[in-house]
């Protein structure tokens, strides 16, 4: 297994080297995003809105980091909650197995922490008829205001691995206040995730009803905050794997 791994890493550095790849890769991110390719996507019947290649590499971090938190911002219809609180079950359930002890999801100590704005009423619903809403709690308001910051981080006191997903609001002024408030959260070895970075990468005018845009979104944001927190690093390892991604540049591993 060493030297398939050390094959898969020399195979990275190829990808990050390849100007075929690349430009292929944001050909399809290109001709994708206007139709909509990441809504055609679930996760144990619940709409996730995201790209498989970013939901296997959650599902990578995830097994590597073994968190016993992880923070959300952002809801919609609750797939990547329920994604994240199904990682975290198998987590639970190897570890019996391998601990010869009976497996009880409800006395789980890890959890799921959604914060949205707006968490609709049939999407609640929805996402508490689960069967692993038991992992899972949601907090409605917004991710930025300072009593709702005091209560997360209040909350992830109790935790030792803490995973940070930042899917909200995708201007740069808000990016930059969810870094502020959240990535400092982040366990160190562990990652803050900052989707839809990708934004700074397509044309500009292809969200005419939205406020961001290219100069004006998560990855602005993640480069301003980065600036003044050399404990974060973007790994670049992921995006050369993934190629094909939502989140360029906004896999950021703490360090420190």
């Amino acid at each position: 297994m060493n030297e398939f791994h050390k094959e898969v890493t020399d195979r990275l550095v190829l990808n990050g080297q390849s100007k075929e790849l690349k430009q292929a890769a944001s050909a399809f991110m290109l001709a994708s995003t206007e139709p909509k390719y990441s809504y055609n996507f679930s996760w144990q019947g619940r709409p996730i809105i995201q790209y498989p290649q970013d939901m296997i590499a959650m599902q990578e971090l995830i097994w590597d980091i073994k968190p016993d938190l992880i923070i959300e911002t952002g809801i919609a219809h609750g797939g990547s909650l329920i994604f994240n609180a199904s990682m975290l079950a198998l987590l639970d359930m190897y570890e019996a197995i391998y601990e010869n002890r009976p497996l009880d999801p409800k006395k789980s100590t890890r959890r799921v922490l959604g914060i949205d704005i707006d968490i609709r009423e049939h999407n609640r619903r929805a996402i508490e008829a689960h069967p692993l809403n038991c992992m899972i709690d949601m907090i409605q308001g917004s991710s930025v205001e300072s009593g709702l910051i005091a209560q997360v981080s209040q909350i992830a006191k109790g935790y030792s691995k803490v995973l940070v997903c930042l899917d909200s609001n995708h201007t740069h002024e808000h990016v930059l206040a969810e870094l502020e408030a959240y990535a400092p959260l982040t366990s160190r070895g562990s990652y803050c995730v900052v989707f839809d970075t990708i934004i700074e990468e397509l044309p500009d005018g292809m969200y005419p009803n939205r406020t961001w845009g290219p100069g004006n979104n998560p990855k602005t944001a993640v480069l301003a905050y980065l600036k003044s927190h050399p404990e974060f690093a973007i790994d670049k390892s992921i995006d050369n794997k993934l190629l094909i991604s939502v989140a360029p540049d906004g896999y950021l591993k703490r360090l420190a």
